[in-house]
């Protein structure tokens, strides 16, 4: 052999070497990762969802009797008491001697009369309750104290005893608005034989504000027909078209927070009624959705909310569990390796794949219930690429 040729197999060699060596390097050398440090402390379970604000219940005020409507000068907004003249109505000549129109008013005082004595019913038995629901918290309380009572407990109390004095003002509410419709049909039927011309007088019949005009100037108006409607804004309530799997996972009483509503800060609020019943909603992405709806109170003072109004549009979030010391990594980390739930635990410089038992998820974190560490640190962000064993460096670490 000459020794050219000797010459470059040598370099031919040596090249080769070169190559194996850095592509050796490349091939061992760390990968760059953001790593995150296995922690305990606080976790909160929780969900939002987009609402909006809405009446228990509206009254609408009707025309008793045909007749001419003075122009009604109320604007929507305005607050009015109860028994406040609202409108008049000129009744029709001869309207009120009318055999068939005498007999309608006669039937309706007796409704009147009998939802007047129901809503005292009502009222008596949802003040009982509430005066049963006060004490009962006040026991519990006591008992809590020492630590008897779980705080979820005294949160469903509590719960009972908004609910029973939700009721019981719903209850004077319709009771009076029942004798002012009473008081109205009276008013007319005494009014029988005399003259036409006769005003008749409309009141309101709750303390609120006006919600809608049916009809604002002067004009001819037929027995029935709406006139206003009003709603007490006081009892405002925020009604959420939640997955039907996470509001099985809520129940009355159940803490919520309302979230950018158009004033300062987070409003606090609490589930009062989970309807039973669901339906299929199509989501913007286009898939078929089972929703239900849920209703909430707000429980903060009417005061630091007075300028929402009815049909507002809200975010509230639910929070469906609190645990204050468990040990936690970032969702991220967790990953599916067949039928077990693994993350790339951080030892020595290498990354190893480590089985993990999940719990709880929220806030973006995971709870841990075995398979780590506190001080552990694991990859935050693991990709296909990795691989049990194969060297890593840190990042960063999150605290």
């Amino acid at each position: 052999m000459s020794m050219k040729r000797r010459h470059w197999i040598v370099a031919a060699a040596a090249t080769i070497a070169v190559a194996v060596v850095v592509w050796w390097a490349l091939q061992t050398a760390p990968r760059t990762l953001e790593v995150a440090q296995v922690t305990r402390g606080p976790l909160v379970q929780r969900f939002e969802e987009e609402g909006r604000t809405e009446l228990p219940r509206r009254w609408v005020l009707s025309a008793p009797i045909a007749g001419t409507l003075r122009r009604i000068d109320l604007l929507q907004g305005d607050a009015v008491k109860a028994g406040q003249v609202v409108a008049t109505i000129e009744p029709l000549q001869g309207a009120l001697l009318d055999p068939a129109n005498r007999a309608r008013l006669l039937a309706e005082e007796q409704a009147a009369q009998a939802s007047m004595q129901a809503a005292q019913q009502r009222l008596t038995a949802a003040q009982a309750d509430a005066r049963l629901a006060s004490r009962d918290v006040d026991r519990m309380r006591t008992l809590g104290a020492s630590g008897v009572v779980s705080v979820a407990t005294l949160d469903e109390a509590e719960a009972r005893v908004a609910r029973a004095q939700a009721a019981a003002a719903a209850a004077l509410a319709e009771q009076r608005a029942a004798g002012q419709q009473r008081a109205a049909l009276a008013a007319l039927l005494q009014g029988q034989g005399r003259s036409g011309g006769q005003q008749i007088e409309l009141r309101a019949p709750i303390d609120g504000v006006v919600l809608h005009r049916y009809q604002e100037s002067a004009m001819p108006v037929q027995a029935a027909q709406p006139l206003l409607e009003f709603g007490d804004l006081g009892r405002l309530q925020v009604m959420v078209q939640a997955l039907s799997q996470q509001a099985i996972a809520l129940r009355p009483g159940s803490s919520a927070r309302i979230l950018r509503w158009g004033g300062e800060g987070a409003l606090p609020a609490r589930v009062t009624r989970i309807e039973p019943g669901g339906f299929t909603k199509v989501s913007a992405l286009g898939v078929e959705e089972q929703r239900t709806q849920v209703w909430l109170e707000i429980t903060a003072p009417r005061a630091q909310w007075a300028q929402l109004g009815d049909g507002y549009r809200v975010e509230v979030e639910f929070e469906l569990a609190r645990r204050p010391d468990v040990l936690q990594v970032p969702s991220s980390a967790l990953f599916r390796d067949g039928r077990r739930w693994v993350v790339y635990r951080v030892e020595g410089g290498r990354a190893r794949l480590t089985a993990v038992s999940p719990g709880m998820q929220g806030d973006g974190s995971t709870e841990i219930l075995s398979g780590l560490r506190q001080g552990e640190r694991v990859i935050a962000y693991p990709d296909d690429r990795l691989a049990d064993g194969l060297r890593v460096r840190p990042l960063a670490a999150s605290p």
